[in-house]
């Protein structure tokens, strides 16, 4: 199969060392443009590609990149519509498929190979990442991810051939041979090491070694718990019990500690109708039963033997080892995982690690890569944790969702947008407002300026309907807890996994940087001068603005002569009501208490503010929920600032553009309370009366309103 027929890495060399345009067999399939190992002792380690194919290869995937990274036209409107899968995505079939044909001709040492499938669309500036596999060893455990990861990284996967005897100490030594090479070729740019099992305690021993090389750990149930795992008892039954005892990988999977066939159902339970659901779910259960003489040459009885020895040694070197790791590290857990404590383990590495992150998949199992549900990509994007400088840039490093992502994110949003029934406005150049976001200016930069309701519920629907509706991908500039870890590390309410959404959408951390990079990328930003303290307001200051005194956000549209878009969104009042605010919270010692200690767990985002808008404690307010009414949104005539930067460099100028932009959002906002009184639709009752009444399905951003 296609990673099969791809390029193959020595693993003494460390490093891609030469390339052949040629047609090989494999297996018995022949495979094209396979890439050949040349020992370093015989090449120099700067040998490389030849030039003029380089030089193609190279203009050929930057264009590649840019189309990438271009939202592209209309391609978001209509969810409902977009694949649930990429096109080219592999499957469950795919794996088993392409493990029968790489243990074929399985001899040879430990080595690295590239999967076909992501060569020809990845960027010289991509990352490497590279790809230990757990106790099955054949490299072929991100499959399923290949599509997506080979548009972001250069992938070269670890093969250990069935037969193989290597320890653990020497597949250390040859990962580390291979990062420090490939850190002596690229030394701006990270490694990644994505492992599973066996391969994250692979992982964590290479960093560990190698503090100061920029490492990023994507781990996936890591087997540092080996000791209280299942695995662990079956040691002493492979030692005692005679070789007619079928004790192979095929058996354990019948096992019921193994949760049999959990994997399949998962996978074939989030598709479709009944009918359909089972027809899959037999399919795959024949899948299974055809494949399982694949399972036992992958893993007989005595290498089964070896590959646990190989988890005991590399988790006791691990474990052994674990002060020493600085890398950054995201680790993947899995709540169903039948042979590890996986959930309990994550908890304690995370305390154990000064730089690392959990993200939680409560309904997946052990095997956590070879689910439907679980998109490696879009897990990596959404934690911030993809970048290709040594600094993570919010701006360059962003890669925008795909229809696919977009697709399983207004899923999980779809009940914000049918409670909330959205009413949106704009104005067009000659001042006439229409429904609608027409009068959205289409090319950047372009700042929209507004109004942040309780708790920031107001950008869900305006972020979606902006890239619906006119393909425009909304940068919003936002408060650095969306980035940055708590200290505490013990802040439920503040878990990074809780911001992942924005971080997936495109917000960054407020700075002058991130707002002049946004600006000189001609992006369309979102700015709330009254931040948090306007989103977490007390009682009584519902539409209330709370604005800083400097006026440093016009100055820089005026320097990069984009548009302001002033906007009002009115019904916060119509969803919750306020029972105790900050100030009542405050008169209670542990939550003052538990308020300043969260406030301090995270850098002010206005530390040289002054006034009532540099008052940005955290903390929930207590609301009492409100039959649902109606969100409104109004954005009015594009403020110009083209040709105004040698004019605003005068003070006064300068403060009399930032209030009339302030009094633009107050008018916008004054105009919605008026004109939802006269709205039919206000209440969700007589809305979901609507839907039912039209035939077919009614967009909750269709239902009319009241007359402008």
């Amino acid at each position: 199969m296609a990673a099969v027929g791809a390029s193959i890495h020595l693993a003494g060399s460390g490093s891609l060392i030469s390339q052949r345009r040629t047609a090989t067999t494999y297996g018995g399939i022949q495979k094209r443009g396979r890439i050949f190992a040349v020992s370093t002792e015989r090449v120099g380690r700067g040998t490389g590609f030849g030039e003029n194919e380089k030089l193609e290869k190279k203009m050929r995937n930057q264009k590649t990149v840019k189309q990438e990274n271009e939202v592209k036209p209309k391609i978001y409107a209509n969810p409902e519509e977009l694949p649930e899968f990429e096109e080219d995505k592999k499957w469950l079939k795919d794996y088993f498929e392409e493990c029968k044909e790489i243990i074929r001709s399985d001899g040879g040492p430990p080595r690295w190979f590239s999967p076909l499938e992501c060569s020809s669309s990845t960027s010289p500036d991509c990352p490497l990442l590279l790809f230990l596999p757990g106790i099955d060893g054949t490299g072929l455990g991100l499959i399923m991810h290949h599509h997506k990861l080979g548009k972001m990284f250069n992938i070269w996967c670890l093969h250990i051939p069935v037969q193989d005897r290597t320890p653990f100490n020497e597949l250390v030594k040859l990962v580390e041979t291979t990062i420090r090479s490939e850190n002596f070729r690229s030394p701006n740019r990270p490694i990644y090491l994505a492992a599973e099992c066996l391969g994250a305690c692979l992982a964590l021993s290479v960093a560990a070694r190698n503090p100061n090389l920029d490492l990023v750990l994507v781990l996936s149930n890591p087997a540092t718990s080996f000791s209280k795992s299942q695995w662990q008892t079956l040691i002493p039954l492979l030692d005692i019990m005679p070789d007619q005892f079928p004790l192979n990988l095929p058996y354990m999977l019948s096992l019921p500690t193994g949760n049999p066939l959990r994997m399949l159902m998962d996978n074939v339970m989030k598709r479709g109708l009944l009918p359909q659901t089972i027809e899959d779910l037999s399919q795959n259960l024949a899948t299974m039963l055809t494949y399982l003489p694949v399972l036992a040459d992958i893993l007989p009885r005595e290498t089964l033997r070896w590959k646990l020895t190989l988890l005991k040694s590399g988790s006791a070197c691990a474990n052994s080892c674990l002060h020493a790791v600085k890398a950054q590290i995201l680790i993947l857990c899995s709540g169903r995982d039948q042979l590890m404590p996986s959930q309990e383990e994550c908890q304690r590495l995370q305390k154990a690690l000064p730089d690392c992150e959990i993200r939680k998949f409560e309904e997946s199992g052990h095997f956590l890569f070879l689910e439907d549900n679980v998109d490696l990509v879009t897990t990596i994007k959404a934690a911030a944790f993809y970048r290709r400088g040594k600094q993570y840039d919010c701006v360059s490093d962003y890669v925008p969702p795909t229809p696919c992502e977009f697709k399983k994110l207004h899923e999980s949003i779809r009940w914000v947008l049918s409670a909330t029934g959205p009413v949106m406005l704009s104005t067009l150049e000659d001042g006439k407002v229409v429904r609608g976001l027409e009068g959205i200016p289409s090319e950047g930069p372009v700042l929209f300026v507004g109004y942040h309701m309780l708790m920031g519920v107001e950008i869900v629907p305006l972020a979606a309907q902006l890239l619906m509706e006119r393909n425009i991908l909304v940068r919003g500039i936002t408060h650095p807890i969306i980035f940055v870890k708590p200290k505490d590390g013990n802040l439920p309410e503040m878990e990074p996994s809780n911001f992942d959404i924005f971080r997936l959408m495109g917000s960054v951390p407020v700075s002058a940087a991130s707002f002049f990079k946004l600006m000189s990328s001609k992006s369309h930003i979102l700015l709330y001068p009254g931040g948090a303290r306007e989103a977490l307001h007390r009682k009584g200051e519902e539409y209330k603005l709370f604005w800083p005194e400097k006026t440093e956000f016009v100055r820089m549209a005026a320097r990069f002569g984009a548009k302001i878009v002033p906007f009002g969104v009115v019904g916060e009042d119509d969803i919750a009501e306020i029972i105790l605010d900050y100030d009542d919270q405050m008169k209670i010692p542990w939550r003052r208490e538990e308020i300043e200690r969260i406030t301090n767990q995270f850098p002010k985002a206005r530390a040289h503010a002054s006034g009532e808008v540099a008052n940005q404690q955290m903390y929930l307010p207590v609301m009492l929920p409100k039959f649902p009414g109606r969100f409104y949104y109004y954005f009015g005539k594009p403020i110009l600032t083209e040709g105004m930067k040698v004019e605003l460099k005068d003070k006064k100028k300068c403060d009399e553009l930032y209030l009339h932009v302030k009094s633009e959002v107050e008018g916008c906002i004054d105009f919605l309370k008026r004109k939802r009184e006269k709205d039919p639709y206000r209440n969700l009752f007589s809305r979901v009366l609507y839907q039912a009444s039209r035939p077919g399905s009614t967009s909750p951003f269709h239902i009319p309103s009241f007359d402008l």
